[in-house]
This record gives C-alpha cells, structure tokens and sequence, in this order.
C-alpha cells in the first residue's frame, strides 16, 4: 500500500468515527487495566459483563485487594481463564499499591512487569489512559494490517513495528482504535463484508466479498 493510500485510508477511517473509544467499560486507568488484563481470549461484551459485577465491588485496588481471591474467582468465573485472571488481578492489584501508590503507572517497562501485562496490554493502558501514540495488535488488527496490505507481517511484533513507521503520524493515536473496530465488524475473520466497506478500493484483498442475495417474497415463504 502506497503512502498516499494509508493516508487516504485513515482519512477515511477517521471521517466516519472521529472520536474511536475502547468498547470495554471502565472508570478509571486502574479498571482498565483489570479490563484489559481479562480481555485475554474473551469478547469486550463478556468482560463487560464481568466488570459490571466486580467494579461496584472493588474500584481501586485496595478494594480488590479487600475482596479477596476467592471472591474475586466467583465474580469472574464466566469469563475464560478465569482462575488464572482471579490470580493476576488480586497479584497486580497488590503490586500496585506496595509500588506505585496504588495508581498506574505511565510506564511501559512498570506496567509489563504485572503479573498478565504483556506489550499489548500495556499498550492499550499507555494509548487509552495516557494519550501515547502507541499501537496494540489484536487478533483484528493483525488481520486487517495483513489483508488490506496496510503493514503485512508474520507475527504481531512485526505488524506493530511497521504500523508505527506507516501509519501518517497525525493519525497514530487512533490508528489501533480504527483497526480493531473496522475488523470487528467490517473486515471479519471468515466472512470480510467488502461490499460496505469504506476503503475496499484502497484494500490488496483481491476475492472481493459480494453482499449476500436478496430474498424475495416467494422465497422467504408463507
């Protein structure tokens, strides 16, 4: 993909959601976080779902702390991983507070040192809470930087390093929010929607999607 294309593509992407946000549910950088960290193999839908439960209960850390792990393995058990994240969150919670004052840290080499904080983790926190312009990897973003051509790379470390030399700089602090959401919705796994898509002719993709027939009224029956 030619430069003049990435900055057609984000131009585009950006008309249409000036403004991208998480789709997780959070009050503060430290929910976040704990959102984040159980975001891990399950849906933003199932977390928030997860979080709507736990956040009442325990908003800062000293809360989770206080809440204690066999509570918080009960509040999250609906969730993937469960036990291993009731574990991270009551350990990172601690961390926290013996470390950092019970805040979280805009640091990316502090925040990777919590127990189930990867590169990715960290840096939706430093991009989402901080204002960064730095660029998390999902399974969505990894996608759509492949298929389109954007920054096509054989793991996410590598499609991250080409993002933060492609992407137009005006547009980095967004790039990773446009990403995920065009691949949630548009550009999907198995099934891409190039039909409404708003950068298709922008797009390397070449088996070009067709939307799917109509049905008339005699198909659909009595």
């Amino acid at each position: 993909m030619s430069p003049k294309h990435r900055l057609e593509m984000f131009r585009r992407l950006a008309a249409a959601n000036p403004e991208p946000e998480t789709e997780l549910e959070y009050g503060s950088p430290y929910q976040l976080l704990a959102a984040v960290l159980m975001s891990a193999q399950a849906t933003d839908k199932s977390v928030n779902l997860v979080t709507r439960r736990l956040f009442p209960l325990a908003p800062t850390p000293q809360a989770m702390v206080g809440l204690g792990l066999e509570r918080i393995t009960d509040t999250i058990r609906t969730i993937g991983l469960f036990r291993n994240k009731a574990k991270n969150l009551l350990t990172m919670s601690q961390i926290l507070i013996d470390q950092h004052g019970g805040e979280v840290p805009d640091n990316r080499e502090a925040l990777e040192a919590l127990p189930g904080v990867g590169r990715k983790t960290a840096n939706v926190i430093l991009n989402v809470a901080f204002g960064h312009p730095t660029i998390a990897v999902d399974t969505h973003t990894f996608r759509v930087s492949n298929r389109t051509g954007l920054a096509p790379g054989r793991n996410v470390d590598e499609v991250e390093q080409k993002l933060l030399k492609v992407v137009p700089k005006e547009y980095r602090l967004h790039a990773h929010h446009w990403l995920i959401l065009h691949g949630r919705y548009i550009c999907k796994a198995r099934t891409p929607e190039c039909w409404r898509c708003p950068i298709s002719d922008l797009c390397a993709f070449e088996p070009k999607t067709l939307p799917p027939p109509r049905r008339s009224a005699l198909d659909q029956g009595p």
